[in-house]
């Protein structure tokens, strides 16, 4: 096998399938997964007979002790993502994640302290981030031609039933570690920071009013950014429908997403120019673009291009810990009907955990 494909074990059989179908395959003159890991064994088995993957294990020391593999792909509930990339890290592999990448911002700070001693690259997944949409708005932005931003919204108006949380980990504290701003919301939201930048301070609030569960389904609040700009974030898993909408105005123009809600960065978002300068620039530096495949395709494309040095990482632990103050900021300031000022650091109450008091077990 030729040193430039890396081997990749998919641990968690859920949505691992995805990054198969979507990541790996697309990418298979970089990639090869060569093993799974799940203690379903009969969906391990259902995903393994599919894609021809002949070692299956439920047990991650027994696939972390192959020295054949260089990358661990965590796709499991949230609440063991901690432990599982500590692990792999700790073993000398590189390492892919599912969001949220860890369960308190004291977590993902060891984390990123591990990183600098580690001998593998770790990548949180965002897929949401990569497609024609959000590339062709990020390229304006970052050419200067955007100018000041001055207010963005983000509406996640997205339906989950009864059903959804038949799945045992689903709805509950100690495995899902959140609602809907941990499961849902936490891509739009990290969209809305890549594109229009930091936050500094949040009021919110989060409340639990469409399904019998531990943790939120509806949330809101409003923010500020550094550069002085302010906008508005609100999620519900109740709606009729589903979209995914994010509008952001900057001085130069204003962009609106494609309101796909599972995959808002690929189609061409609208883009309108305040003035024909504006226009003329931003079709100068469109005329020749080139296609970027969305979602995991184009992430998993760019992590090989980070590990073979010729790139750098397309998401980073900083990004997570960037959505996780976000998700600590919201739940702090709905508790005590304050505003947060980000970045939060080691002296804040919920650093250690988010978590409610009554539902905290080995967290703190």
């Amino acid at each position: 096998m030729s040193s430039d494909i890396k081997t990749v074990a998919v641990v968690g059989c859920g949505i691992g399938r995805s990054h198969i179908v979507e990541g790996y395959l697309p990418n298979a003159d970089r990639y090869k997964v060569v093993a799974l890991c799940d203690l379903n064994i009969e969906r391990m088995n259902t995903l393994g007979e599919e894609f021809g993957i002949e070692r299956r294990l439920t047990d991650l020391n027994d696939v972390l002790a192959m020295d054949d593999i260089d990358i661990i792909d965590v796709c499991t509930p949230p609440g063991v993502h901690y432990e599982q990339v500590m692990a792999a890290l700790q073993a000398g592999k590189h390492v892919v994640c599912e969001k949220p990448l860890v369960g308190s911002l004291r977590e993902v700070d060891e984390v990123i302290e591990q990183e600098k001693v580690s001998r593998g690259k770790l990548m949180p997944i965002f897929q949401y981030r990569f497609g024609d949409g959000i590339e062709q708005v990020k390229a304006i932005i970052d050419a200067g031609l955007a100018g000041k931003p001055y207010i963005g919204t983000v509406e996640t108006l997205w339906r989950r039933e009864k059903k959804y949380y038949e799945v045992p980990w689903r709805g509950k504290w100690a495995t899902e570690l959140g609602g809907v701003l941990m499961a849902h919301a936490i891509h739009p939201h990290d969209i809305f920071t890549y594109l229009m930048g930091d936050i500094s301070r949040l009021f919110g609030r989060t409340t639990t009013r469409v399904n019998d569960i531990e943790v939120e389904d509806c949330v809101s609040a409003s923010i500020e950014l550094q550069s002085g700009a302010v906008g508005s974030l609100t999620a519900t898993l109740g709606s009729a429908d589903e979209i995914t909408r994010i509008r952001l105005a900057f001085e130069n123009v204003t962009f609106e997403s494609d309101h796909a809600p599972y995959n808002p960065g690929n189609k061409p978002w609208t883009i309108l120019p305040r003035n024909d300068a504006t226009q003329d620039a931003i079709r100068d530096l469109l005329q020749d673009w080139t296609h970027v495949p969305p979602r995991f395709t184009t992430q998993m494309a760019r992590f090989h291009d980070a590990l073979t040095g010729k790139a750098d990482l397309p998401v980073t632990s900083a990004d997570s810990r960037r959505s996780l103050e976000i998700v600590t900021a919201f739940y702090h300031s709905s508790a005590t009907r304050e505003d947060v000022d980000l970045p939060i650091g080691a002296d804040h109450p919920r650093y250690k955990s988010w978590i409610p008091a009554e539902f905290e077990t080995v967290r703190n």
